[in-house]
This record gives C-alpha cells, sequence and structure tokens, in this order.
C-alpha cells in the first residue's frame, strides 16, 4: 500500500473520511470533499466525513461526475483508497441520470426514460410504482400530480431521478433588495449567502430551482430566502414554524426589501391573507377538523400563482405537508435548515421532493469568519435530593426521565447562572411547565408557553430585544425560527429525548454575531435516565467542533 504522510486525508473501507484540521492542506481537502460526503463530526483535530448514497446524489445533480469524486479521493488520501469504496463511488453516482423525467406534448404528463431495459423490468416489478407508471415505449408516462411520489419512491429503489422537467415561472412579482434597511443602516449580503442563493437558482436552468440549504443558526438563512426571492422575482408563499416567525419574516421583508406591507400576507390560525407573498404556519396547513376529515388549507398551495415556495426549517417539514409537496413539483422551492437530521429518518424524502442540498458550510467555519458568535458549551450536573431518590427508583423510563429534568435543585443553579452573567441577555429555556413557571417566579421573569397569547409573545419578546426585560423563561414554543440577536446566554433546564434537533436549535438562539462571547448551559441531573439522553445532545455539539465542559454542582459550590 503506498503510504504519503504529506497528505491530509483518511479514506476508510466503511466510506468514512478522517481529515487532519492541523494539516496545512486542511482547508482545500476540506472544500473538495464536503460536495460529496456528509460532515459527522467536527471535533477538535480530527473532522470525520462519510460518503452515502445521498451525499452523492446530492453531488451528481451539482453536475460532479464519479471519476471526479475518486479523483478528489485519491489527491487528499494518505492511502490508498480502498478498492470497494472506489467501486461503490462508482455505482452509486452512475445511477443518477439513468433516468430522466421529462415534459410531454401533454402538459399533464411526464415521460420517464430509461438508459436500459434491466432498469425498465425492475421497476415494474416494484409494487410501490404499478400505480405510478404508465408503460409507454422505452419509458413510462407519469401523471404530472404524480411526480413528487414518483422520485419518492424511486429513490427508495435506489434510482435517483434526475428531474428536467420545466417549472412553471408564477405569477410576476418585481422587486428589488434595499442597500440600505428603514433604520438607514447599510445592507449587504454576505458572500456564502450569495453563493448558497445561486447554487439553488442555477441561472434558471433547468435541472435547478429547487434544493435545501444548510447554514447554521445565526448565520442569516431568512437572508438566503429573500435573495431567492430576488432571483426568481414571482409570487412567493413562505412556510414556518410558528406566529412569532411569520412575523419575524414580515418584519425583515419590509425591512430589507421594497416590498410594501399591502403585499405580504399572513396565513395563520388568526389571519387568512393571501398576498403575492404569503407567510404561513406549517401548523395552520397540517390542521384539520378530525382525522378522518381533508386538510382544508392545503388549498394555499394553489391559491397565489406562487413560482416559489420557502420552506423554513424544513427539516421539521410535517408528514402531511410531504404529501402536498409531492404534488407541486412544477414550482421552484427552496428548503432552509440548519441540520438536514430528522429524528424520524425522512431525510430522503427531503432530497426527492424539495431537493438536494445544494449548499452548506460547517458552524465552526463561519465562526472563525465571525460571521457566528463563538459559544462555550457547558454542562452542569446536580444530585437528586434525597427525598426524591426512592420516587425515582420506584419510577418507569419516562418518569424517570421527567423526575431528574424536574429536578429542584435546579432552580438555585439558574439563579445563580443568571447573577453570573449579569451584563448578558438570557434564555431560559425547558419542557415542563410547572418547573419554568416556578424559575419564572424565582426570576421575576416572564415566561412564554404555548398557552402565550400570540399578542403577549410579541411585546415580552420585543422588550427582551430592546433591553426593557434581561431574561425570558420559555418553552420549546422558542426552539425555532425566532430573532432574539442579543441573546447570549441560553440556561437549559430541561429537553426532549435526546433531541439533536433541539439542541441545534436552541444553542442557534446565541449565535447571532455580537460584541460578546456567547454560553450555553445545560443543567442534567447526576446518575440518572437524564444525562443518558443528555450524552446524545452533547455528541451532536461536540461532532459540530464544539468544547464542552462537564462540572459538578456541588464542586462549583465549593470554590
Amino acid at each position: 500500500m503506498a503510504v504519503n504522510n504529506e497528505k491530509p486525508l483518511i479514506v476508510q473501507s466503511d466510506s468514512s473520511l478522517m481529515l487532519d484540521v492541523h494539516h496545512s492542506l486542511f482547508e482545500a481537502a476540506r472544500n473538495d470533499i464536503a460536495v460529496f460526503s456528509e460532515l459527522e463530526k467536527s471535533p477538535e483535530h480530527i473532522h470525520t466525513y462519510r460518503v452515502t448514497p445521498l451525499s452523492l446524489w446530492n453531488a451528481a445533480s451539482a453536475g460532479i461526475p464519479s471519476e471526479e469524486v475518486v479523483a478528489r479521493l485519491s489527491r487528499w488520501s494518505r492511502f490508498d483508497v480502498p478498492e470497494n469504496v472506489l467501486f461503490s463511488i462508482r455505482q452509486t453516482i452512475n445511477r443518477f441520470g439513468q433516468l430522466v423525467l421529462k415534459e410531454t406534448e401533454n402538459p399533464d404528463l411526464l415521460i420517464l426514460e430509461a438508459e436500459n431495459q434491466n432498469i425498465i423490468i425492475e421497476l415494474e416489478s416494484r409494487k410501490s410504482l404499478a400505480k405510478l407508471l404508465i408503460r409507454e415505449g422505452d419509458g413510462f408516462l407519469v401523471k404530472l400530480v404524480d411526480r413528487g411520489s414518483v422520485k419518492v419512491e424511486l429513490i427508495k429503489a435506489g434510482w435517483p431521478v434526475k428531474d428536467i422537467a420545466p417549472l412553471t415561472e408564477g405569477e410576476s412579482l418585481d422587486f428589488q433588495l434595499r442597500s440600505e434597511t428603514l433604520s438607514g443602516s447599510g445592507f449587504h449580503i454576505r458572500d456564502y449567502q450569495v453563493e448558497a442563493a445561486n447554487a439553488f437558482y442555477g441561472g434558471g436552468e433547468q435541472g435547478f430551482g429547487f434544493g435545501t440549504i444548510v447554514l447554521p443558526c445565526g448565520s442569516g438563512k431568512t437572508i438566503v430566502g429573500m435573495k431567492a426571492m430576488d432571483l426568481c422575482k414571482t409570487n412567493t408563499l413562505i412556510i414556518t414554524t410558528n406566529i412569532a416567525a411569520v412575523h419575524q419574516w414580515m418584519r425583515e421583508l419590509i425591512d430589507k426589501t421594497e416590498l410594501s406591507a399591502d403585499l405580504i400576507g399572513e396565513y395563520t390560525g388568526s389571519r387568512k391573507e393571501i398576498k403575492p407573498v404569503t407567510i404561513a404556519t406549517y401548523q395552520i396547513l397540517t390542521w384539520r377538523p378530525d382525522k378522518e376529515s381533508d386538510f382544508p388549507h392545503f388549498k394555499l398551495f394553489s391559491a397565489g400563482g406562487w413560482g416559489l415556495i420557502i420552506y423554513d426549517e424544513v427539516h421539521l417539514l410535517p408528514a402531511p405537508v410531504f404529501r402536498v409537496t409531492a404534488e407541486i413539483q412544477a414550482v421552484r422551492r427552496i428548503g432552509l435548515t440548519a441540520t438536514l437530521l430528522r429524528e424520524d429518518g425522512r431525510e430522503a424524502d427531503v432530497f426527492s421532493l424539495v431537493g438536494p442540498k445544494r449548499f452548506d458550510v460547517p458552524w465552526k467555519e463561519l465562526e472563525a469568519k465571525g460571521w457566528i458568535a463563538e459559544a462555550g458549551c457547558n454542562e452542569i450536573r446536580v444530585d437528586l435530593p434525597e427525598d426524591l431518590l426512592i420516587q425515582y427508583a420506584a419510577a418507569d423510563k419516562r418518569q424517570k426521565f421527567r423526575v431528574a429534568s424536574e429536578n429542584p435543585r435546579k432552580l438555585s443553579i439558574v439563579k445563580q447562572l443568571v447573577e453570573n452573567h449579569r451584563e448578558d441577555m438570557i434564555l431560559v429555556i425547558g419542557q415542563y411547565l410547572k418547573q419554568l413557571h416556578a424559575i419564572a417566579k424565582l426570576l421575576k421573569a416572564p415566561i412564554i408557553t404555548g398557552k402565550t397569547p400570540n399578542a403577549e409573545r410579541e411585546t415580552i419578546y420585543q422588550d427582551f430585544r430592546e433591553g426593557k426585560v434581561r431574561v425570558i423563561v420559555v418553552s420549546k414554543v422558542a426552539n425555532f425560527a425566532i430573532d432574539l440577536p442579543d441573546a447570549s446566554v441560553a440556561i437549559q433546564v430541561s429537553g426532549t429525548f435526546g433531541s439533536r434537533q433541539e439542541e441545534a436549535q436552541r444553542l442557534g438562539r446565541i449565535l447571532r454575531p455580537k460584541e460578546r462571547n456567547s454560553w450555553f448551559y445545560s443543567v442534567v441531573s447526576n446518575y440518572t435516565t437524564e444525562e443518558v439522553f443528555s450524552a446524545n445532545r452533547q455528541k451532536f455539539l461536540t461532532e459540530q467542533g464544539y468544547k464542552y465542559n462537564i462540572e459538578i454542582w456541588d464542586d462549583l459550590e465549593d470554590e
């Protein structure tokens, strides 16, 4: 085996890639491999990537052939690239493009063409495709409404489709991005934001206009969405996580584009406006009177002459919306997210229905350039009080987690942390309402939960932005798409069972660039199941490159 210690990469036979962070060629090698592999871990010394079918199909959809992938691995690998890896790369990438979806003269039908007869035979034998494909010559006819469903089933079969059927333009909406915000400050789109939007749009050519952008929380994904709107200049439907996020999008659009307020509509539980730019929540779209009824608000997808749909926080895309997204494949669509991790494992559906990953950038790279704040991550462990030990021991698994999460000793820790950060803007985040209300009372701080009226939420958020209140207590309703740029400390007192998504979003609340460093604390009960679930969340942060300190509260009290 040939060995060249001058090179920074080790390619292993399980398709994992290990990249030496301290090597002088690290950055060049990382830029080369990032387009066809997924970053799994990025701690201090060695970053781990993995080559998967999905990552290779992402690369193929961006026009990178198998031999280019092989050449890049060989260029940077310290040892010979294992033969099984080379074989797998060629086999996997070469599957992309063997099925092509094209338009026909009939506007209601597409044609799925295959490169060889064996593929035709294989697809005909799959029951899941039988009702979606109509045999026609050397291929299949596909009903326009089945475009997305066919793509999903084919990727499950290991045959990703190259979709070059044209996209509808939608109704024209001419507007410009501002060079100066309404407050008078200069507005300049960052280079990576422009690159991300251009990667999605692809100059308007066939095969582009759909895809997913992966950027860290606090890096300005909303700006990427607005730049995509600027490129498309068409009526746009934006779907986001909650009403606060809807209002945030509205503020940003008015502040940074020449769109007037009367062109921007809110489609939520309280208002049902359809304007050239309409912003809705996933919650309203997935509402229905009962489990047997249809989803009445799905009509929104066909109501506004949309030429672009923006799926904010696309990793949270609800299963029912996947269905309607499958039916509107002729519309340009962009997904925005900090992580493609889905707890339900439906990343391949995002690839098929919203589009392949077009752009991403590591969290620590943006931190190094000053685009997001530097954050210190700390876990503070505290023992359960003696009077809860028997209750904990006798509880079932789920109840054990709750007893540990609501450990009353956490309250004094939170109070001390707030006192330690007297110059900071602080979010206290948790899962259980009784615990959060106790903390809010202790700190004399306002609280936001799912039961807080929207008007009251907006007032509290605005008071926080303006510095009228320094600490707010929030439940998981604040996990997503809330812009609180001055928040510099997050104290997590309880969380969902080991959710990596949640950890990413909660850290993201404090990553807006600012003069002060940011601090993220998790308070965890020692020797309990909470410690086990915390390890999964902790793993996600360390894999993103964040140092994670663990300390015992009794030791800190002694100090």
